[in-house]
């Protein structure tokens, strides 16, 4: 199977197992529990605020961009165990990695949370929100998260919302 996510085949693509239902919920809880990279972090020279106004959840994104890399990420915030354990689990996942495979990430990781389709060799434990696509209500809950760091990267100023204002 190809590992390049944008050389997926939709055959490459297949529903996660119910089996993993239990696991992934747990992974969801632990990073709830105990978020990683969650605070300030002074070294960031890009940032954007993200807010989910039907959940109430606030995040903020620090990133320290160097080149086209991101060397480090974190995130600050309050909302719902969904938004918080997508924060902690993004943030994770993106660092070391190029703006493109970002780019490319984020696209995998929305079309699991709409579709229910995933690449769980592309995605990682990020697979855990697998389950995300059948309440839509949670589904901004879960992309909010990646929305901010899309705006840092675009260095935009204004927050970004899963709503109209």
């Amino acid at each position: 199977m190809n590992s390049n996510p944008r050389l997926l085949k939709e055959t490459d693509r297949r529903p996660v197992a119910g089996d993993l239902d239990d696991l992934y919920r747990e992974v969801i809880l632990d990073h709830n529990r105990s978020p990683r990279n969650f605070g300030r972090l002074a070294t960031a020279n890009k940032t954007a605020q993200g807010y989910n106004p039907l959940c109430g959840d606030r995040i903020t994104v620090f990133i320290d961009l160097e080149g086209d890399v991101i060397r480090d990420i974190s995130f600050q915030g309050a909302g719902c165990a969904i938004s918080k354990a997508a924060a902690s689990l993004m943030t994770a996942n993106l660092k070391g990695k190029t703006v493109a495979q970002v780019r490319a990430l984020f696209g995998e990781f929305r079309q699991m949370i709409t579709a229910g389709e995933s690449n769980p060799q592309v995605l990682g434990k990020l697979a855990a929100f697998a389950g995300v696509h059948k309440f839509p209500a949670r589904v901004k809950c879960a992309v909010l998260p990646w929305h901010a760091v899309m705006a840092a990267l675009e260095d935009k100023n204004e927050p970004v919302s899963t709503e109209p204002l």
